[in-house]
């Protein structure tokens, strides 16, 4: 029998909230991963990508990264990992790094035998890269075989329009048969038998968004004969959710009741207002979390305020305010797709340079993108394209937070170009002077 722990999407180096009190939650979450690992004595653990929030995390990251790591090598338990579209980098990952000191093993096309279990893994692939990709992996003699992969799939992550990988046709094209796919990308822990293949999700570490209100943890998979899944979860911070649909006579004095009912002492609290209400104050409501001891509190009034009946000003979402302006601009669809790029869309700080580099090639390939848009015409290809990743925010709230269903759902565009494939695992190959530059590097 072979038992590993799946986890995934630790985003190490998030300063959610801009709290250096939430980036160190996202640092102990993983060790608590990797100390349950140690006590539960597994095989091993199997990350599903994105280690990291983005390409540049911080010294402190990388060397709390490499204490969970070395706490996991002391044990004899081997890290096996595969990268996420948050980390990737044009050259050489942090993975590899982690590989040449030894603290880590980077899945791909060529098995990694644990017990009687073969893993492979498919870095995340963007989308303009997967058609016509292969699935060939080297053959193995385990009893089991296990694909690590990073992406959004059909049929665990519905296809809203910006879901364009399908775990029965991965599954079908490739040419070994999988008793399990591992899968990372979506936050939320969910499992389906596709084909009568287990495909699972093991969800994210920490609380990324507002929208993450179930238990955060990990899978845990064991191989014997069959693939049985089960859950575990992690004792992370506190989030208070309030959801409080206000009657005409209600306000203030309403949510300040039910903020009474908790212990927000170290708590993120989240407020979510609906009715008819009276106009409450957000500063007010944080002001009364914050002496009550929260770490942070964030009020999303999503009631329609206005006194001219042709006008309507959405305080829940004041992004769509400004994308309804750009649309009344007339801006061509390449315009507009890399506005939304720069100003709106949920890519990693770090990565949005090389996001646009992409779209640009793309957009290049179709010059009618930069015909001015058609006010005749309410959906243009800006619109089609896919405005970001994960992990959207509300009340800068970071990945995967928005309200709306689809823009709660994860999404590729905030990867960098990558030659990642099911048979290309390895860093990519130096400048021509044999040395990468730090700009590459980092």
């Amino acid at each position: 029998m072979t038992r590993v722990i799946h986890t995934g999407d630790t985003h190490l180096g998030y300063r959610q909230y801009h709290r250096p009190e939430r980036q160190r939650d996202f640092l102990d979450a993983f060790r608590r991963v990797a100390e349950d690992a140690v006590e539960l004595d597994v095989d091993a653990v199997v990350h599903a990508g994105d280690l990291f929030h983005d390409r540049r995390p911080g010294l402190g990251d990388l060397l709390g990264t490499i204490d969970v790591l070395e706490t996991l090598d002391d044990a004899d338990i081997p890290f096996l990992a595969i990268v996420g579209n948050h980390e990737t980098k044009r050259e050489a990952q942090w993975l590899d790094l982690f590989e040449a000191m030894g603290l880590a093993t980077r899945l791909g096309a060529t098995p990694v035998t644990i017990g009687d279990t073969a893993f492979y893994g498919l870095d995340f692939v963007p989308r303009a890269q997967r058609e016509g990709l292969e699935y060939e992996f080297d053959s193995h003699d385990a009893d089991h075989a296990a694909l690590v992969s990073h992406g959004l799939f059909e049929p665990l992550v519905p296809n809203y329009g910006n879901v364009e990988w399908d775990a029965a046709e991965v599954l079908a094209a490739s040419n070994l048969d999988f008793d399990a796919m591992l899968l990372g990308d979506e936050h939320a822990a969910t499992r389906q038998e596709v084909d009568g293949v287990w495909v699972s999700y093991c969800g994210s570490t920490e609380r990324a968004s507002a929208s993450e209100r179930e238990e955060r943890g990990y899978n845990i998979v064991e191989f014997d004969g069959e693939v049985h899944l089960s859950r575990r979860g992690i004792d992370t911070r506190e989030f208070v959710f309030v959801d409080l649909e206000l009657s005409e006579s209600e306000g203030f004095e309403r949510v300040r009741e039910r903020l009474r009912e908790h212990d927000l002492d170290g708590a993120v609290v989240i407020v979510d207002l609906a009715g008819d209400g009276e106009d409450v104050s957000a500063a007010r409501i944080e002001e009364f979390a914050d002496e009550r001891g929260a770490l942070v509190a964030r009020v999303n009034d999503r009631r329609e305020v206005s006194d001219d009946p042709d006008v309507e000003v959405s305080f829940a979402d004041p992004d769509e305010a400004v994308r309804e302006r750009v649309r009344e601009l007339g801006l061509s669809d390449a315009a507009r797709n890399l506005d939304e790029t720069i100003r709106a869309s949920k890519v990693a700080d770090s990565n949005v340079a090389d996001e646009v580099e992409r779209r640009v090639g793309e957009l290049l390939e179709t010059p009618e993108a930069f015909d001015a848009a058609s006010d005749s015409d309410p959906e243009t290809v800006a619109d089609r394209l896919e405005d970001g990743d994960s992990d959207d925010t509300v009340a800068d709230d970071g990945p995967g937070s928005d309200p709306e269903v689809v823009e709660e759902m994860p999404d590729d565009a905030d990867a960098t170009p990558t030659e990642s494939t099911a048979t290309d695992t390895g860093p990519a190959t130096a400048d021509g002077d044999g040395q990468s530059s730090m700009e590459d590097y980092l």
